[in-house]
């Protein structure tokens, strides 16, 4: 698994699956909030097994 995550990307996917999940646990959205670890697993690991399937990264290139 190489690292297909570039660090705006992964800010934003780490945001994003705290929001949602922090949403869904205070009761604000229904339990489909809790697509929100999807996200913050990526963003955590730096792997996206959708890019990887479409060709994408947005890691800088050495």
């Amino acid at each position: 698994m190489n690292a297909n995550v570039g660090t705006i990307d992964r800010a934003l996917r780490v945001a994003l699956g705290i929001i949602l999940i922090g949403l869904t646990v205070s009761g604000a959205i229904g339990v489909w909030g809790w697509i929100g670890v999807v996200p913050l697993a990526t963003g955590i690991f730096r792997f996206c097994p959708a890019y990887s399937l479409l060709g994408l990264n947005t890691c800088k290139r050495d």
